[in-house]
């Protein structure tokens, strides 16, 4: 049995430790929130993400970041993007050669364009492996039947959490195209938020079908241009996370696009979900990083979806300029 430390007590930092747990493995969890720490080490529960779901007695809390780190052979990174710097800097005087890190955000960093797996490597030449999939937290913890990958260069590190985590209810594939794995699981986020919009504004299954096909194709080009694989996009990290994202109820990135196609501006609808959303900082980082580089493709969902988000232009505008852009070949070969 191994030890597990997960830096992030939230919804999906939470559910990683209970996959663990249940598999006999020792996890503690760093949390800021003292009364959080309290309630899971004494009651079980984390109060605040799944108030009616008991935690594995093997599951533990501390608000100690060094003690979470020297507690775990395996270190999961459970925070969001704009945050694993911060992370990073304060344990990277602590973290051993001989751990594995495993990275679980979804998200390209603002400013530098950089994947989650670039910025760790920053700080760290740890064994990496990346966490993805379509796995929302709240089925995961009523232990419904779900598959993720484990993505990374170092294949020993990812057949380890392969090993590690896979039961009869979490079932886990390897993949060495750690690049196209962190793209997918990035621009989802993105397509996601043009799914919820479409849903806010009332729009079928059509309309649904369409964005999740075309976003797929948007994901593809823009993954294969920074070095990922074509297959990896129609794998679980690609069309397996962009649908479980696009059609979910428990998804947050669809969530806020219902809210802002009904008629609510970018902070109110963040101010009601009151959680991270991904995908706000997903589609300024890649629309600005598209607008640095040069690309021989387009990525229209993704620069509508940015100027509705950012530039307040209507939804339905923006559904306009999609449907009446130039007729187009529909696939067309992106190369490396």
């Amino acid at each position: 049995m191994e030890k597990i430390a997960i830096i992030g007590g939230g919804s999906w930092g939470t559910a990683i430790g209970q996959v663990f747990a249940s598999n006999g493995h020792e996890v503690l969890i760093y949390v800021r929130d003292k009364e959080l720490k309290e309630n899971i080490n004494k009651l079980s529960i984390n109060t605040k993400y799944f108030p009616e779901i008991k935690l594995s007695d093997k599951i533990r809390a501390t608000d100690s970041l060094e003690e979470a780190v020297l507690f775990g052979k395996i270190i999961v990174l459970a925070v969001p993007t704009y945050v694993n710097r911060q992370i990073l800097a304060s344990i990277k005087n602590i973290i051993k050669k001989d751990q594995v890190i495993v990275s679980t955000a979804k998200g390209m960093e603002e400013g530098t364009f950089l994947r989650n797996s670039q910025i760790i490597k920053e700080y760290t030449d740890t064994p990496l492996v990346v966490l993805s999939g379509p796995s929302h937290a709240e089925e995961v913890m009523r232990e419904l039947p779900t598959t993720v990958v484990a993505a990374g260069e170092d294949r020993k590190a990812a057949q380890l959490i392969q090993q590690l985590m896979s039961s009869s209810k979490f079932r886990v594939y390897t993949n060495p195209d750690i690049i196209g794995v962190e793209i997918a699981g990035a621009i989802k986020n993105v397509i996601a938020i043009a799914a919820g919009i479409s849903d806010g504004l009332g729009y079928g299954d059509n309309t649904k079908a369409a964005l999740i096909t075309r976003g797929l194709y948007e994901m593809s080009k823009i993954g294969i241009s920074m070095g990922g694989e074509l297959l990896t996009f129609a794998g679980l990290s690609g069309m397996g996370d962009l649908v479980v994202t696009c059609t979910s109820k428990y998804s947050r990135n669809r969530n806020l696009g219902v809210k802002i196609g009904e008629g609510l501006t970018l902070n109110e609808a963040l101010e009601e979900i009151k959680q991270t959303v991904e995908g706000v900082r997903t589609t300024k980082a890649f629309y600005e990083w598209y607008h640095k580089t040069d690309h021989d493709y387009e990525i229209p969902i993704t620069s509508q979806i940015y100027k509705v988000l950012f530039e307040k232009k209507t939804p339905l505008q923006a559904v306009d300029d999609l449907m009446l852009r130039d007729p187009k070949e529909e696939i067309k070969v992106v190369e490396k």
